[in-house]
């Protein structure tokens, strides 16, 4: 017996997996603007070597079993009436909602267009700018610029590569130094110029960038890895502003509902409940969510006592691939020190397959 209608908005990895999550349970309509999935974590290789072009998509249609997935884009939840509104002026009533759109990544990791052929086609200008590039900067030290700096270097060993970041060691933000010098190490022994302590801004002229010196660099590609965006700005325009932070992101309480009502939850990248914006962090979200959604249907909202609280992650594995035969994997152990794993480790559970056999599987594919 199903209990109740419950409509998911955003078909990333947070949403994917609530609403394969509350499959058996409830009416699930998951709504994406997107027609396929989209495997992030493939894009920056994707964005690099054309035998990767298609491999970060994968189709929605056997993701639920009872439920659907609507292509198209949700302007409002209407709370009073609970309906979610879409921009044909469907409605799509709801005894619960959950909002993971996401956030929005700098290219290669976005998805361009709204149809796997288009955002296939933007990569492909990446591919093309990359071969023919003699100097390619890629700005910000953290895992995407690091990754996406090894991506390219793989691909061009010839190129000129120089990575910018504006913080005093690669990974600062992640709190893990060795980390980062280990990613340093590696990068400088392949050739690629780590510029530390420089924040980069466009420069005055055409493929020219400055950093807070006054230093100039030339190059005739550059990428910028430097953070997200959350998706909410369609939240503020449809009338939801109040339930955001200053950053734009949801503010959550410890179930991760949304400004104190009991039938809408935020999952993800999208919402303020952690600072690590990590796809673990988002899949063990939306495992909680569920369960709250799942409890509160069953009971028609009585019994919040047996509600699950969100912990934060504030030291999680992190695993940063140096192409596809390298990279680095850090692992937190008791007492607060954390391991490094070598390229044995990190190919296994990441770089070579950039863990798209798992998350072909998820959506109810085979891995290959």
């Amino acid at each position: 017996m199903l209990h109740g209608d419950v409509v998911v908005i955003g078909g990333g990895y947070a949403g994917v997996r609530v609403a394969k999550r509350l499959d058996g349970t409830a009416r699930v309509t998951l709504v994406d603007r997107k027609e396929v999935f989209f495997h992030r974590i493939a894009s920056l290789r994707a964005g690099v070597r054309p035998e990767w072009s298609v491999t970060p998509f994968i189709p929605y249609d056997r993701l639920l079993q009872r439920g659907r997935v609507v292509v198209g884009k949700v302007v409002r939840v209407d709370t009073a009436e609970r309906q979610v509104v879409l921009g044909t002026g469907e409605r799509l009533p709801y005894d619960v909602v959950v909002i993971a759109t996401g956030a929005d990544y700098p290219e290669p990791a976005r998805f361009v267009g709204s149809t796997a052929d288009e955002a296939v086609e933007a990569f492909a200008g990446h591919q093309h700018k990359v071969a023919d590039a003699e100097h390619i900067l890629v700005v910000g030290g953290g895992p995407s610029g690091i990754e996406l700096s090894a991506e390219i270097r793989v691909a061009r060993p010839d190129a000129r590569v120089t990575l910018a970041h504006s913080g005093t060691e690669l990974l600062h933000s992640t709190g893990i130094a060795r980390a980062g010098r280990r990613a340093r190490a590696w990068l400088e022994s392949h050739d690629v110029e780590v510029r530390l302590d420089s924040f980069m801004s466009p420069g005055n002229d055409f493929g020219t960038y400055r950093d807070a010196r006054g230093n100039v660099i030339t190059a005739d590609l550059s990428f910028w890895a430097t953070g997200t965006t959350p998706n909410t700005l369609w939240l503020r325009l449809g009338g939801h502003g109040d339930w955001l932070n200053e950053a734009g992101h949801i503010k959550v309480d410890r179930t991760l509902r949304v400004g104190g009502r009991l039938d809408v939850f935020a999952v993800g990248d999208v919402n303020d409940a952690t600072e690590l914006k990590i796809t673990p962090a988002a899949l063990a979200q939306a495992d909680l969510a569920a369960w709250n959604i799942r409890t509160y249907l069953n009971s028609a909202g009585r019994h919040r006592s047996n509600l699950r609280l969100y912990r934060p992650f504030h030291r999680t594995p992190m695993i940063v691939p140096f192409g596809s035969a390298d990279g680095v994997t850090a692992v937190p152990i008791p007492g607060g020190e954390t391991a490094l794993l070598g390229g044995r480790t990190s190919v296994l559970a990441k770089a070579k397959t950039l863990m798209t056999p798992y998350m072909r599987r998820q959506l109810g594919y085979t891995a290959t």
